[in-house]
């Protein structure tokens, strides 16, 4: 039996939206044939953005979404993209496939998708082969509200009024394909470009310095001691990989036992990560201002049989939605300190929420659990007690059932379960304090499937869908069977 209470009437903190963010990198399918199909596309699209995949994310009420990389982002020149699309550079997408790219999706483009989608742009500027000079006018020619020879581009580009940007990150894995710099020079480099990201007008820009690659701890310790006083954020990046990066990281469809307790086990080891980079963040930062921002997460496994190995592209089964479940309560969990998430990445590249192919579309399991809990967005995180089963695999262990819970503005609260075992379900009783007993009324969500490797098709797109869940309920009690490899958000009240 396992055994959780939830004390609806203590709040830890807020939970930020931005923690339910997204990544779209110029990679493979993602911007072009993902997102973008041109205005003469006989695809249904609005100014050349596809409104299929429009329809899908703006259903996720997807807060912040981080472009244009990546490794991208320190190869890439964006005076290249903008001005008329017929005139404008091509360029050798040198990281991923050695494609040419037209450019055709530039600022303007992608400042379009983020106000048709309601989210915030963060955009992450070139260090790696970019001056200080250009960054700072891309910052001016975006935000300058005023005569100058930037906002005077913008303007002779079609559009008049500046925009809105909150989030800037100045490069991107400078300890490899931003630079391979030591933590020192990057940290002197850093200082020296933030510096130019200017506030203009009423816009406040939050500088966001490029973090750790998993667990180097000294990267974190030499950004903050020298630089930490310049930033609103620090960046860490952390992929779930069952394998190895070089030299096989793992198939996404055809999997062991093994490689599903390795995978669980992996994507829990972000919760030490983030305590003990959060731990160096506080010897500088007791306060907690500079937020801890996860700007690359998720499943990394290997390319489909078949397909272009650099444009990244890997089918999405129960098991990678079980990931992202994991995340989501680990990232609640330490909402004093992680300020943004942006899982990788958005269609068609890694553990993506949306595969397509041509005119057709379907949406991956890890879609429905970002749909299942945006119910957390911006809600007050609860104070909960667990008292967990196991999940044992060869004499190892790891807990059977993690669990988060939030309070929104209007009183609801929302519970939010993963059974990771992908063959035992877990008999679960809930005890809410603070909630009278007559007032106790549950609905609920789940998403499951019959096999460990259960995913969506275009053949078959609903094979793994979320569906209605129920609780029994007896006074402020709930209980319930929660099925194998099963992921379940509760709304009470």
């Amino acid at each position: 039996m396992n055994t959780i209470i939830v004390n609806t009437d203590i709040a830890k903190g807020t939970i930020n939206k931005n923690i339910y963010g997204h990544f779209a990198e110029h990679l493979g399918r993602c911007i072009y044939e993902g997102i973008w199909v041109g205005e003469d596309s006989p695809i249904p699209n609005t100014q050349g953005i596809r409104n299929d995949v429009l329809e899908a994310l703006k259903q996720l009420q997807v807060p912040v979404l981080r472009w244009p990389g990546g490794c991208f982002a320190d190869e890439y020149h964006w005076k290249d993209g903008i001005g008329p699309r017929a005139t404008r550079k091509r360029m050798v997408n040198t990281h991923w496939g050695g494609v040419v790219e037209n450019n055709h999706f530039g600022t303007h483009e992608f400042m379009l998708l983020c106000e048709l989608l309601g989210c915030e742009p963060y955009i992450c500027g070139n260090v790696g082969s970019g001056t200080v000079q250009e960054m700072s006018e891309w910052v001016e020619y975006m935000t300058f509200d005023g005569e100058s020879p930037m906002a005077d581009w913008r303007k002779e580009n079609g559009r008049e009024k500046p925009w809105k940007l909150k989030y800037f990150g100045v490069g991107n894995e400078n300890w490899g394909c931003g630079g391979n710099m030591r933590p020192e020079y990057y940290a002197d480099l850093y200082r020296r470009y933030q510096t130019y990201v200017r506030n203009y007008g009423g816009n406040k820009i939050y500088k966001i310095a490029g973090g750790a690659n998993v667990d180097d701890y000294n990267w974190t310790e030499v950004l903050m001691k020298n630089a930490g006083g310049l930033m609103d954020g620090l960046s860490l990046h952390y992929y779930t990989i069952p394998g190895d990066f070089w030299l096989g990281k793992g198939s996404a469809l055809d999997f062991s036992e093994e490689e599903w307790f390795v995978t669980m086990k992996k994507a829990l080891h972000i919760d030490e990560l983030i305590t003990r980079h959060s731990t160096i963040m506080d010897k500088y930062d007791p306060d907690k201002r500079v937020g801890l921002i996860i700007d690359e997460w998720g499943t990394w496994l290997d390319v489909e049989p078949g397909t272009n190995p650099g444009f990244l592209y890997q089918q999405n089964t129960i098991r990678d939605a079980l990931v992202a479940g994991l995340h989501f309560n680990i990232f609640h969990r330490h909402a004093d300190r992680v300020q943004m998430a942006n899982i990788a990445q958005t269609v068609n590249v890694l553990q993506a929420m949306i595969l397509t192919e041509g005119e057709k579309m379907i949406l991956t399991p890890t879609y429905h659990v970002f749909h299942m809990f945006k119910v957390h967005q911006d809600a007050q995180l609860l104070a909960v007690e667990a008292s967990a089963g196991h999940y044992d695999f060869q004499g190892e262990t790891l807990p059977q059932v993690t669990v988060s819970a939030s309070k929104n503005a209007e009183g609801k609260v929302h519970i939010s379960l993963v059974n990771i075992d992908p063959k035992q379900e877990a008999q679960l009783s809930i005890e809410l304090r603070g909630i009278p007993a007559d007032k106790t009324q549950v609905a609920g969500t789940i998403l499951t499937a019959e096999s460990m490797n259960a995913h969506n098709t275009f053949k078959q797109p609903d094979a793994v869908t979320a569906v209605p869940f129920t609780a029994a309920v007896e006074g402020n009690r709930l209980s319930m069977k929660l099925p194998a490899m099963s992921v379940v958000t509760l709304a009470v009240g």
